[in-house]
């Protein structure tokens, strides 16, 4: 009688640990997620403040070579990234890259589109794709 007390004890235990082990593996993944998105838009403002700043340079052939650097260092950082500048006066420099899809929650299917931006500066944003823009003068 104690023997199969004690092995239905063990059982339990063996059971919490595994359950445990198991709910800390999905918060690490799920912190995991949460910081990668995080990360790109960090990085995609990073990228669209460079371009502006080489855009303003005084000389078109002081700008040219450095706005290529970052266009190609967007796309090489950020989910099929790419980089612009747009407008005259008051231009556009701007990063956008491929969303990542999250998963549906309160009931809003897996198609359902909120707050979604109408554009980014002056150019409308494609579906599946986020943006960050940045605003100067020259």
């Amino acid at each position: 009688m104690f023997f199969s007390r004690a092995q239905s004890l063990i059982e339990v235990l063996i059971a919490v640990a595994v359950t445990a082990v198991t709910v800390l593996g999905l918060i690490a993944v799920q912190l995991s997620i949460a910081r990668d998105g995080r990360a790109t838009s960090y990085q995609a403002a990073l990228i669209a403040d460079a371009i502006a700043e080489a855009a303003r340079a005084p000389f078109a052939s002081e700008s040219a070579p450095a706005l290529g650097q970052w266009k190609t260092r967007a796309a090489s950082i950020l989910p099929k990234g790419d980089a612009a500048v747009s407008g005259a006066e008051l231009s556009f420099a701007r990063a956008t890259w491929a969303a990542q899809l999250s998963p549906a929650r309160n009931g809003t299917g897996s198609g359902d589109v909120i707050d979604m931006p109408a554009s980014c500066g002056d150019v409308d944003v494609p579906q599946g794709r986020e943006c960050i823009v940045v605003a100067f003068s020259r």
